[in-house]
């Protein structure tokens, strides 16, 4: 059986919502896109967009770059009924034995909330460990959820730091134990025909459903919908 990717729109704040909505999205993730590529936005601003989702797609959301404060800092976030949280690893060495600490973290998490395992295609600038690395990680202790993006928000995407036949074969290893994944990394419409092959559960966006296609504009329904009509043509197997 086919069909076609998921799109997972990041929004800000609760008034990019029914834009977000409008144009298709399938899953509506919280961030606050002004202060890096996972930054966390305020537990009130996510707590508004759940609302306005009213139960319509599940909500994630972004919790910043991991550290042993984790749980802590993310308090108030985790009170809210979230399907799904990430954390970064921009900073996390990949030392001998690492991820124990990101498994106690996700042991912390209340039940229902799903933590995502989220690796970086620019992984040397981030100081991260490698895509391939968090891949195998994530398989072997079964996570349900797997992004793939990028680090550095300065305009490069994914594609400048991984090949289409890479990503594939990162996608397919992940979804063949049943890991659903998503791949971000501030792809345009225009480069899912480069991605021949990538079948993703969904793609992630942000800069380019927004007005102008900037990070910090406001979610268009228009280019929302475009992404929807560009992802048509993809199938999932």
């Amino acid at each position: 059986m086919s069909a076609t990717p998921g799109l997972l729109v990041s929004v800000r704040s609760a008034d990019e919502v029914a834009a977000a909505l409008a144009g298709g999205a399938d899953l509506i993730d919280v961030k606050e896109p002004a202060k890096g590529a996972l930054a966390p936005a305020e537990a009130e601003v996510v707590s508004a967009v759940i609302d306005a989702v009213d139960g319509q797609v599940s909500v994630s959301a972004a919790l910043g770059e991991w550290s042993s404060n984790a749980i802590t800092e993310a308090h108030w976030h985790l009170e809210l009924p979230l399907q799904y949280v990430k954390w970064g690893l921009a900073g996390y060495a990949p030392t001998p034995g690492w991820g124990e600490d990101l498994l106690d973290t996700r042991r912390e998490l209340p039940i229902g909330t799903e933590m995502v395992a989220v690796a970086y295609a620019d992984w040397e600038r981030a100081k991260s460990v490698p895509p391939a690395e968090v891949a195998k990680f994530a398989k072997r202790f079964r996570f349900k959820a797997f992004l793939l993006d990028t680090w550095g928000k300065d305009g490069k995407t994914l594609l400048d730091f991984m090949t289409a036949k890479e990503i594939a074969g990162l996608v397919d290893g992940l979804k063949r134990v049943y890991t659903t994944v998503s791949i971000g990394g501030s792809l345009r419409p225009e480069q899912v025909k480069q991605l021949k092959g990538v079948t993703p559960d969904y793609f992630a966006v942000r800069s380019s459903a927004c007005a102008a296609g900037k990070r910090d504009g406001v979610i268009d329904a228009t280019r929302v919908k475009k992404w929807k009509e560009i992802l048509a043509g993809v199938k999932v197997s």
